[in-house]
């Protein structure tokens, strides 16, 4: 059975090219490597009810913590097969975000810790009651987030099919869900956590290589 990986941050930190740095690493020395990102918009109905909610529809869903954490966490019980068989297949199967974003953007939203409630709340949901696989290893890209929020605009006004929902334009909500991000990763939340320099280039063959080890340093 393959490795679990979840790759971590902020909206704009650079997850998904982190994502791709890694998989042409690992492939490169020989690893099978699969990839899958969450919220999964355009697959999941759940995902995309998140989607327009973020975008101002569905009432007030958008300003429910635990409305929106139910329907992040329904929409990976409904990728669980495919994380299984994925997993099953491949040397590493890499996550864009996964339980701890539910957990990081939850509790920011209700200006809480990661040893709030809410956090309890989400990993009893999503790992206890649904069964969601638990991963290995966590990498935190770690970027400021003035940083982050400004590539996140670039990226909306490059490209109008990522227009920035209410949570990603929500400066303070995006510094907070770093400070929860922050203590996640010193608590080693669900599994070990690494965090990267999102300010710097990212080594990605020498990332490669610690998770091929048998475990993260």
């Amino acid at each position: 059975m393959g490795r679990l990986v979840v790759i971590e941050g902020l909206d704009g930190a650079g997850k998904r090219t982190l994502t791709d740095a890694l998989t042409a690493a690992l492939a490169e020395v020989g690893a099978s490597v699969a990839t899958l990102a969450f919220p999964r918009y355009g697959v999941s109905v759940h995902a995309d009810l998140v989607r327009e909610a973020l975008h101002g529809a569905h009432g007030d869903l958008g300003d429910s913590v635990y409305g929106m954490g139910l329907l992040y966490a329904l929409d990976r019980r409904g990728a669980a097969d495919e994380i299984r068989a994925l997993r099953a297949g491949h040397d590493v199967l890499l996550l864009d975000r996964y339980v701890a974003s539910n957990a990081a953007y939850q509790a920011a939203r209700l200006r809480q810790g990661a040893d709030s409630e809410v956090v309890r709340w989400v990993r009893d949901l999503e790992i206890e009651r649904f069964g969601l696989p638990v991963p290995d290893a966590h990498l935190l890209l770690r970027v400021a987030p003035e940083v982050a929020a400004a590539r996140a605009r670039g990226r909306a006004e490059s490209d109008a099919t990522r227009a920035r929902d209410a949570f990603e334009s929500d400066d303070g909500l995006q510094a907070r869900c770093a400070a929860v991000y922050d203590e996640l990763a010193a608590a080693n939340w669900l599994s070990p956590w690494h965090v990267v320099d999102g300010a710097d280039r990212v080594d990605a063959a020498a990332l490669a290589a610690d998770l091929l080890g048998t475990r993260l340093p």
